[in-house]
């Protein structure tokens, strides 16, 4: 008989749970001294033990506006281990106490618009005039494929940012009458993705990116996370990618929410907990 316990790990990426609470106070004002400071041990220890756990890591937000107060970044392989850790969250201050306001569940995947050899060996050949055997075509070719398993090994199985500003929102592309994403050619989609990336990668150094795939986990088709080290930078790249077509012509958005990152103690004293 198959063990039901058994890890339940993708073929390829990580999942990531992102969970949103509001904190019931009036539940929580009912605890008394001794047990509120036992709920908040609890939880730091529920913490602990998900942040020691193998390629798992957990990020802990005050949100920045009423939709929630606290949330949740958890990145873990098994699925049994993410869904036990969301469960332990959920009354890790007491029942009751955190209620859940929004979730989002997403694979970390790869997109399958990345540049392949063969086509960056047909822009080196047309563009710089570099034939393929020649020492710079070799070079330049090799340095590719490292950049391009550095971007993978980024996107598969990323390291999160310790950057304060946290941005998760959800999005989906068309598939209206007028526009549909999914009756373009392969080769158009991958074009507009191009263009689409190269707004991205403006701000290289200023906002990191994880896009997480969700078809078929969630209710849009991907989880969009953006941190930065300030909201101008967050409000300028989802604005500027805004004009361009793969958003202005063929995106829906979900809500965004804001969160800011912080130690466990300070989170505490920010929800005055």
């Amino acid at each position: 008989m198959a063990d039901k316990n058994a890890p339940l790990i993708p073929e390829q990426g990580w999942h990531c749970l992102n969970l949103f609470y509001r904190i019931d106070f009036a539940q929580w004002q009912l605890l008394t001294s001794d047990e509120q400071r036992t709920a908040k041990i609890a939880l730091s220890e529920i913490v602990q033990e998900i942040r020691a756990t193998e390629k798992t890591q957990l990020l802990t937000l005050s949100v920045v506006t009423p939709k929630a107060d606290i949330a949740f970044m958890l990145i873990t392989p098994d699925l049994h281990a993410a869904n036990s850790f969301e469960k332990r969250l959920n009354l890790s201050l007491g029942a009751g106490v955190l209620e859940p306001v929004y979730s989002y569940l997403s694979l970390t995947e790869e997109s399958e618009y990345t540049t392949t050899a063969e086509q960056y060996a047909e822009t080196l050949t047309r563009e710089q005039n570099l034939k393929p055997g020649t020492p710079e075509f070799d070079t330049a070719m090799k340095a590719f494929a490292e950049r391009m398993a550095h971007y993978r090994e980024e996107r598969v199985y990323p390291t999160l940012p310790d950057w304060p500003v946290v941005c998760f929102y959800n999005m989906s592309k068309r598939r209206g009458d007028q526009r549909n994403w999914y009756a373009l050619p392969f080769d158009q989609r991958r074009k507009l993705m191009g263009g689409h990336a190269k707004v991205g990668r403006e701000f290289s150094g200023k906002v990191k990116q994880l896009i997480t795939g969700s078809t078929g986990l969630d209710d849009a088709e991907w989880g969009v996370t953006l941190f930065a080290r300030d909201t101008f930078q967050i409000k300028k790249i989802v604005y500027e990618m805004r004009f361009d077509p793969v958003s202005a012509e063929y995106a829906d958005f979900g809500e965004f929410f804001v969160g800011i990152q912080l130690p466990l103690d300070e989170l505490f004293r920010r929800l005055q907990l």
